[in-house]
Order: structure tokens, then sequence, then C-alpha cells
């Protein structure tokens, strides 16, 4: 059974930092794009974030420089650093990964989520 556990949310103020961190676990034969996501209160879940497994990264506008998503691949984890965070940054967070593992082959796998709160 593979899990993805994430950390690193809570609430901040506006212009502060947040680190979020999502490890992958179980038996898995390999890992390929892993992401973020948020949702919102009464919207959509909508992409944060992209990294390949070889490292190629894909962002949101509304997040362009201010976000940075990056992979440990000998620890199956997936970070985003957030910087100057805005109240429209307000969202639960969640992780997806591509896993490949025996028997089911390969799917999307997602963390139960993270609540970020940008707030003074």
């Amino acid at each position: 059974q593979v899990q993805l556990v994430e950390s690193g949310g809570g609430l901040v103020q506006p212009g502060g930092s947040l680190r979020l961190s999502c490890s992958v676990a179980g038996s898995i034969l390999s890992i390929g794009d892993m992401g973020w996501y948020r949702q919102a209160p009464g919207k959509e879940r909508d992409l944060v974030a992209t990294i390949t497994s070889g490292g190629s990264t894909n962002y949101a506008d509304s997040v362009k420089g201010r976000f940075t998503i990056s992979r440990d691949n000998a620890k199956n984890t997936v970070y985003l650093q957030m910087n100057s965070l805005k109240p429209e940054d307000t969202a639960v967070y969640y992780c997806k990964a591509v896993v490949r593992v025996l028997m089911r082959g390969t799917y999307d796998s997602w963390g139960q989520g993270t609540q970020v709160t940008v707030s003074s």
C-alpha cells in the first residue's frame, strides 16, 4: 500500500514563508512526476507546481517567482518552498505522485492534504 505523508502547513502572516514536504511510503517500484495542488473553500482543486523525475518544473502563473518545487529522489520526497505568501494562497495543499507498483501498475496517489492559512 502506498501512502503520501504531508507536513509543513500552518498559519503564517502575509509576506511570510512556509515549506511543505511530502514523502512517499510503501512498496513502490518507481515514482514519476510529483506535484502540489491546492483547493480553497468553494473552489476546485488547482495545480500549483509539478516536477518530473528528471527535475523539470512547471508552475501556475499565480505562484511563479514565489514558490519553488523540488524533490529528493533518494528520499522519495517532494518539497514546496512558499515565499511572499498572500491571503489568496490560503487553501488545503495536496501532493500527488505518479507511482508504479507491483500488480497494480502505474497510478496517481494523493496525500491527505495540509492546511495553509495566510492571515494577519
